[in-house]
C-alpha cells in the first residue's frame, strides 16, 4: 500500500515519535517533553507536561498568521433564510468578547458551562468561548426533553447555560425555555446563570433573575486573553448513551484533541488552509465537535455551519445548493442523508441545478453505508466516496481512506483500513485473535491514540468496566466485525445487532446489505426477534423508493437473502414501513425497535428525530401483520 502502511506501520512501532511529530503543528505554551504518560496502564495520558490553548490555536494563531480576513465560519440557515459570514478577525473578536462576559458571570478555568442551543453561530461562538478561558463546555442537544437535560446537568454540575430563545424547524418552532425552567426544576444542581440568545422574529420574555440575555452580554464586554491550560485538562464533556440508562460523559482533552484532529484534517480529509469543509451535523454530536468546530478551525480551513435538512429545506437539492453556492471541497455526512436524498430524487435531478464542480471527496459515517447507496453516490457525483468509521469515544475515525495520504482502492461496505495510531484486532469471546475473514469483536490495542477519550466524567470506574475489562490490555468498541487478507476492515454492527439463529450466529449488519441493493429498498433495518424453534429470527423492515410498490417485494427479499447469505438465515419475516425511527444524526434506534418487538414498554428516546415514527411502529412491531414467504 506504499505511503499509508509505511506511515501506519510507524505510528504502530514508536507511537511516541509519530505523535511527537504530529504534535509540531500545534502552537503550545509549554511543548511537550514527554509524549505518553503511560505510567498507570490501562490509563494512558498523551502529552502529559505541556501547555496550550485550544481556542488560541483554532483562530488567533491565523489572525497573527496575517490570514485575518479569511472566511471562518459561513451560517448557513435555510430555516430562516439567513446567511452570514464570519472571517477569522470577525469570529475571534466574538469569542473573545463572549469569553470576557462568561468570565465576568462567574466562569473560570474548569468551570463547566451546558450548551443547549440550535444551529447557529452562538453555539461555536459559545464552545470557543469556553476553551479561551480553560472551561469546559458539554453541549446537549436544542430540544432534548427536560428530564435528559437535567440528569446531564448533575452530572456536569454547569455554572451556566447559554441557551435560545426557540429552535426553528422546517415545520415547527420548538420553544427551549419552557424545557430549561423544567429541567432546572428537576436538577439537584441548577445553574447560577443562563445566557438566553434571542432569535431574530422570536423574541421570548426572560424575567427570571439568574437569566441574561445575550445580546446585551456583548455589548458591554470586554474580549479576554486566551489561558493556557494543561494538555491533559478537559476541553469538553460530551454525553453518549449508557447501557444502565444513564448517561455517559465522555471527556476530551486539550492536548491529544488538537493534534489528533490537526492531523486528520491533512492526512484523512486532505484538507488544507483556506479550502471549504462542511460537516452535514449538529454541533450535539461528535461529528460537530470534531468536524464543524474545531478541525477545520484548527486546520485554518473555512467550516459551514447549516441550519437545515437534506431534503425539504426546500427540496432534495439542498445540499448540492449549499456546496455550489459555497465552493465546498469536502462533504461529510450519514448514509442516512444520502439515502433519503435518493428516495425523493433517485434520478439526482436536483443535481443538475447546482455547479458541484468544487466537491472533490464526500466523507459518510455514523451508519454502515449499504453498497448500493455507495454505489448512487459514486454514479451520480462521480469523485470518490469514503466510507469511514469511528464513535463518540473516539472523536475522530478509526479507520478510513486517508486521501490526504494515499487513496487506497475502495471496497463497498468497507470503511477501508485502520487509521495510524489504532492497533485494531478482532477477538474471540475469550480473547483470542480471530483468523482474517473471521468475525468476533472489534477492539483497539490500548494506547489509543491522542484525542480519544481520556475517561468518563467522574466516573473512571465506570470507563474501565465500560471499555477495558472485557478484554484486558484493549478498548472494547461494542462493534463486530472481521478483517480481511487484505486488511480492510468490514464493521457489522453493534455486537447486540448479532443474532442466534438455531446455533447460527448471524449478523443484522449482512443481512441489511442484502436487502438494500433491490432496487426498490430505500433503507432498510433488520432486528432479531423471539422464535419459538430457532430461538430467534432476523425480522426486516423496510422502506419503498417513491414509486415503488411492495407486490412480490417480500418473496424477492426473502430469497435475495437465501442466495447471498444462504438458508441458515431462515429469513421469511418482512415489514414494508413508512420511516424508520431515526436519531437526528441518522442513526437508526435498532434497540428500541427490538424493545417493541419484545413486547417491552420502551420508552421514546431522547435522542429521536420524530416520535411519531414510532407511535406508527409498534402496531406493526407488536402486531402479527408479517408479510410472509
Amino acid at each position: 500500500m506504499g505511503a499509508y502502511s509505511d506511515v501506519y506501520d510507524a505510528s504502530l512501532a514508536v507511537p511516541e515519535a509519530f505523535w511527537a511529530e504530529a504534535a509540531l503543528a500545534v502552537d503550545w505554551t509549554r511543548p511537550p517533553t514527554r509524549v505518553l504518560d503511560d505510567d498507570r496502564p490501562p490509563f494512558y495520558r498523551w502529552f502529559p507536561d505541556a501547555e496550550l490553548n485550544t481556542c488560541a490555536n483554532a483562530l488567533d494563531r491565523h489572525v497573527v498568521a496575517g490570514r485575518g480576513e479569511q472566511p471562518a465560519l459561513i451560517y448557513d440557515s435555510p430555516v430562516t433564510g439567513v446567511k452570514k459570514t464570519y472571517s477569522y478577525a470577525e469570529l475571534l473578536d466574538e469569542v473573545a468578547r463572549f469569553a470576557g462576559a462568561l468570565r465576568g458571570l462567574g466562569v473560570e478555568r474548569g468551570d463547566r458551562v451546558v450548551v443547549y442551543l440550535p444551529m447557529i453561530p452562538q453555539a461555536v461562538i459559545t464552545m470557543l468561548a469556553c476553551a479561551r478561558i480553560g472551561a469546559v463546555h458539554s453541549v446537549v442537544f436544542g430540544g432534548f426533553a427536560p428530564h435528559e437535560l437535567a440528569v446531564r446537568i448533575d452530572d456536569v454540575r454547569p455554572k451556566l447555560i447559554v441557551t435560545a430563545s426557540c429552535g426553528i424547524e422546517p415545520s415547527r418552532v420548538v420553544e427551549y425555555l419552557p424545557m430549561i425552567e423544567d429541567a432546572i426544576a428537576l436538577a439537584a444542581h441548577p445553574p447560577m446563570h443562563c445566557v438566553v440568545v434571542q432569535r431574530d422574529g422570536y423574541h421570548r420574555e426572560i424575567a427570571h433573575y439568574r437569566d441574561r440575555d445575550y445580546d446585551e452580554l456583548m455589548e458591554t464586554a470586554e474580549p479576554v486573553d486566551p489561558v493556557p491550560v494543561a494538555a491533559t485538562d478537559p476541553l469538553y464533556v460530551l454525553y453518549t448513551s449508557g447501557t444502565t440508562g444513564k448517561p455517559k460523559g465522555i471527556v476530551r482533552d486539550n492536548g491529544g484533541h488538537a493534534v489528533a484532529l490537526l492531523w486528520t484534517m491533512r492526512n484523512i480529509y486532505d484538507i488544507k488552509p483556506g479550502e471549504v469543509f462542511w460537516a452535514a451535523s449538529d454541533v450535539g454530536w461528535v461529528v460537530g465537535h470534531s468536524y464543524i468546530v474545531y478541525a477545520p478551525l484548527l486546520a485554518g480551513a473555512t467550516t459551514v455551519l447549516y441550519e437545515g435538512k437534506p431534503v425539504g429545506t426546500p427540496d432534495p437539492g439542498a445540499f448540492w445548493r449549499v456546496i455550489a453556492e459555497h465552493n465546498v471541497k469536502a462533504l461529510f455526512t450519514a448514509p442516512t442523508a444520502i439515502r433519503v436524498i435518493r428516495k425523493e430524487d433517485p434520478d439526482a435531478a436536483h443535481l443538475n441545478w447546482h455547479d458541484v464542480s468544487g466537491l472533490k471527496y464526500l466523507f459518510v459515517a455514523g451508519e454502515r453505508l449499504d453498497p448500493d447507496t455507495y454505489h448512487w453516490a459514486c454514479e451520480k457525483l462521480g469523485i470518490p466516496v469514503i466510507d469511514h468509521w469511528w464513535q463518540t469515544e473516539t472523536g475522530w475515525p478509526i479507520a478510513a481512506n486517508p486521501m490526504g495520504l494515499q487513496q487506497l482502492p475502495v471496497k463497498a461496505g468497507s470503511p477501508t483500513v485502520p487509521m495510524p495510531g489504532y492497533d485494531v484486532r478482532i477477538l474471540h469471546d475469550d480473547g483470542t485473535a480471530c483468523r482474517p475473514g473471521e468475525e468476533g469483536a472489534i477492539c483497539i490495542k490500548l494506547p489509543m491514540p491522542p484525542g480519544t477519550l481520556a475517561t468518563l466524567w467522574d466516573a473512571e470506574d465506570r470507563f474501565a468496566a465500560s471499555y477495558l475489562s472485557e478484554h484486558p490490555g484493549y478498548y472494547l468498541t461494542g462493534d463486530g466485525g472481521r478483517i480481511d487478507q487484505d486488511g480492510y476492515l468490514w464493521v457489522m454492527g453493534r455486537t447486540d445487532d448479532v443474532i442466534n439463529v438455531a446455533g447460527h450466529r448471524l449478523s443484522t449488519g449482512a443481512i441489511e446489505e442484502v436487502l438494500a441493493t433491490h432496487p426498490s429498498v430505500a433503507e432498510c433495518a433488520v432486528i432479531g426477534v423471539a422464535d419459538e424453534i430457532k430461538g430467534q429470527a432476523a425480522r426486516g423492515l423496510v422502506v419503498l423508493k417513491d414509486g415503488a410498490t411492495a407486490d412480490g417485494l417480500a418473496q424477492d427479499l426473502v430469497t435475495m437473502v437465501r442466495d447471498e447469505i444462504g438458508a441458515v438465515a431462515a429469513f421469511r419475516l418482512v415489514n414494508v414501513v413508512p420511516a424508520l425511527p431515526k436519531t437526528r444524526s441518522g442513526k437508526i434506534l435498532r434497540k428500541t425497535l427490538r424493545g417493541i418487538a419484545a413486547g417491552h414498554n420502551e420508552p421514546i428516546p431522547s435522542t429521536i428525530e420524530d416520535a411519531s415514527v414510532l407511535d406508527a411502529l409498534r402496531p406493526i412491531l407488536t402486531g402479527e401483520d408479517y408479510n410472509y414467504s
